[in-house]
């Protein structure tokens, strides 16, 4: 299968709905995060998703936000807030609100970087001890 249209222009992907990137980043994450634990664990699948599911929540992308957000860039931080200001169609059943609305945030701003192309910057930014 051929991925047309990647990696976006950036001004293209800033006019995406801030929601629609963090559907995007959504995916993107549980998909790094199920590859980093499947290459790096001998463990069965339920326990695998069980710590997928630790990282991939929106309490564990917060706590991960809070490392990352003295790092970025103008760009990366207006996307962020975007997410994170944007209305959502839905609510979280298990997260604060405040964790739900930094999730999108940090969903989206995930979303932009990969819709861009910005591959090396997503392994520095969310998976550092990938570059140690």
């Amino acid at each position: 299968m051929e991925f047309t249209g990647l990696p976006a222009d950036r001004a293209r992907a800033r006019q995406i709905n801030p929601v629609v990137l963090a559907f995007v980043g959504d995916a993107v994450y549980t998909l790094f995060v199920r590859t980093r634990l499947a290459l790096s664990s001998g463990e069965k699948t339920g326990a695998l998703n069980r710590r997928a599911s630790e990282r991939v929540s929106a309490h564990g992308q917060s706590a991960l936000l809070e490392r990352i957000l003295p790092l970025l860039t103008e760009e990366e931080a207006e996307i962020y807030r975007r997410g994170r200001n944007a209305k959502k169609p839905t609510k979280s059943k298990n997260a604060t609100v405040a964790e739900y609305v930094r999730s999108t945030g940090f969903e989206a701003l995930l979303g932009y970087l990969y819709l861009t192309g910005q591959d090396g910057r997503i392994k520095e930014l969310f998976f550092p001890e990938d570059e140690a």
